[in-house]
């Protein structure tokens, strides 16, 4: 009897709670019915829910991403669908660089001697080398418009700026206003030009104009040796040129690792026609007339501001970096302040009005090199995709150290994360011993297999905790393989957590398992 009492109560209690679960279900759903319902009234009183103002990777990015979660857009592109990227950067650099890389392979008679191939006298077009980069690069932003509109993005061929009220966007060509709950500007950057250089894209240009290859120059000055310069300089060599950089502070190359700085010199530097000024400014640029006239570059020393040297030279290259392209945003009718340009964010990619003031514009985002966290293509994508998460309700923070850039040199470099000397200040400051380990490309079977053993992987890691810090890779391949570090920290993997991971043999992920292994005592075979 009490058997059969104790069955009647837990199934009444059962009853009960199914009944407890249907009624919360269905007022999760009804809950989750009223707030779409109160944000689709909201939305309605709106043009669109987000309107983005340029299109390049971080616009189109967050366009789509857009779209996937339901937002009602339009992006305003400035007849310049890509941006830099596709079509005065990424894109069409790399296609030189695929060309250059090949045409310096096959010029190189003993290294193809080492694979038993001896070839002929090596010739290129040079009309048709610069075809491939313009073509590559007219695909890639025709697929990235069909994809905008496949997507149901409406794409407005014109410039737009905000104006003294929220949520309104003027499309510039026609005067026309939209309104949106939130904007996102995502204008980019263009290239900076210092003072007393003048480039008139013909004989003194920019990356803009150098992507055009519109004559091969006997002997070209590159100003500035950062990634720009120095693809432009692999570039420029291989199809036979002389090079100078010019260089302002006391070493070529000054961003990159130093230990990775050193061997890039190494291999990229001093085997090849180029030779360098440092801790000079070319103070006065004047353009020339290809096969007529030199172009002259006064340089001065960049302490004392005392002229030094002037050259003449069949072409000048400026790759001194680049500056937010914010002017004709409305962003002073808005009320914005900008930092040399830069439109100031927090985390979450919000437009706050000044620097010092952290309260951020309501429903206005800005993204990618305007806000000048991190000037590269992949970033802007990250920003794009984030503040749209942030837009539809889940909280998102770029994590701009686990973000990895590369120079797509022949070997290439790339990195993520910490250099050593940042590694040994944080390390100081914090109280922990850093650890580095290295591996090598001469001991690695693929890399050896392509008779491209120069290069080395370096890892650095905190001690005590494992915590990988930063990975610089110098070598073939370094831009693909970097990927691995890049997740690997995003993830939270410690370096014993990777030195414990598969590898696939034979590949060049080996020279990163020998690294990682190295960091915990283990050895690689």
């Amino acid at each position: 009897m009490h058997s059969a009492r104790a069955t009647s109560l837990l199934i009444f209690s059962s009853c009960i709670l199914n009944t407890f679960s249907y009624l919360s279900f269905h007022s999760q759903v009804r809950s989750r019915q009223f707030r779409s319902f109160l944000l689709q009234a909201e939305a309605s009183t709106f043009d669109y829910d987000l309107i983005i103002v340029g299109c390049g990777v971080g616009g189109h990015g967050a366009a789509l991403h857009a779209r996937a979660n339901g937002l009602k857009t339009a992006v305003l592109t400035g007849n310049d669908v890509g941006g830099t990227c596709v079509n005065r950067g990424c894109v069409p650099s790399k296609a030189l660089l695929a060309a250059a890389g090949r045409i310096r392979e096959m010029k190189d008679s003993h290294h193809l001697k080492s694979f038993g191939i001896t070839l002929g006298d090596v010739t290129f077009d040079r009309s048709a080398v610069a075809n491939h980069a313009s073509q590559l690069a007219n695909r890639v932003k025709v697929n990235l418009e069909s994809s905008l509109k496949s997507q149901g993005v409406d794409v407005i061929e014109s410039k737009g700026s905000v104006t003294d009220k929220l949520h309104e966007v003027k499309v510039v060509s026609t005067g026309k206003i939209l309104t949106a709950k939130n904007i996102i500007l995502a204008p980019g950057s263009i290239p900076f030009v210092p003072r007393g250089i003048q480039a008139d894209e013909k004989t003194v240009f920019t990356s803009d104009g150098g992507l055009k290859l519109e004559f091969v120059p006997q002997y070209v000055a590159i100003i500035g040796s950062g990634y720009i310069g120095l693809e432009f300089s692999d570039v420029y060599t291989a199809l036979g040129s002389e090079v100078t950089f010019i260089e302002a502070v006391d070493t070529l190359m000054p961003t990159f690792d130093p230990e990775i700085r050193r061997l890039a010199d190494r291999l990229l530097i001093k085997p090849r026609a180029i030779d360098s000024r440092v801790g000079v400014f070319a103070s006065e640029v004047t353009p020339g007339i290809p096969g007529v006239k030199p172009v002259t570059i006064k340089m001065i020393d960049a302490k004392t501001k005392e002229h030094v040297e002037t050259l003449e030279v069949d072409a000048c290259l400026v790759a001194t970096g680049r500056v937010p392209n914010t002017l004709g945003l409305g962003l002073e009718a808005a009320g914005i302040e900008t930092d040399r340009g830069f439109i100031q964010v927090n985390d979450k990619m919000q437009v706050v009005r000044k620097k010092d003031d952290p309260a951020a514009v309501q429903g206005l985002y800005c993204i990618g090199d305007a806000n000048g966290k991190y000037m590269l293509a992949h970033a802007a994508s990250a920003q794009g995709i984030s503040a749209v998460e942030n837009i539809v309700g889940r909280p998102h923070v770029v994590n701009h150290n686990h973000i990895p850039a590369a120079c797509f040199t022949h070997p290439e470099i790339a990195f993520v994360g910490l250099s050593e000397e940042q590694v040994k200040a944080k390390a100081a400051q914090e109280g922990f011993q850093y650890g580095k380990s290295i591996g090598h490309f001469r001991a690695n079977s693929k890399a050896l297999a392509e008779n491209e053993g120069d290069g080395i992987a370096k890892v650095l890691y905190n001690k005590d905790t494992d915590e990988l810090l930063g990975v610089h890779i110098i070598g073939i391949h370094a831009a693909d393989l970097i990927q691995e570090c890049a997740n690997a920290m995003a993830a939270g993997s410690t370096v014993r957590q990777l030195a414990m991971m598969t590898h696939t043999h034979p590949t060049l992920s080996e020279v990163l398992d020998a690294a990682f292994k190295g960091a915990v005592g283990m050895s690689a075979h």
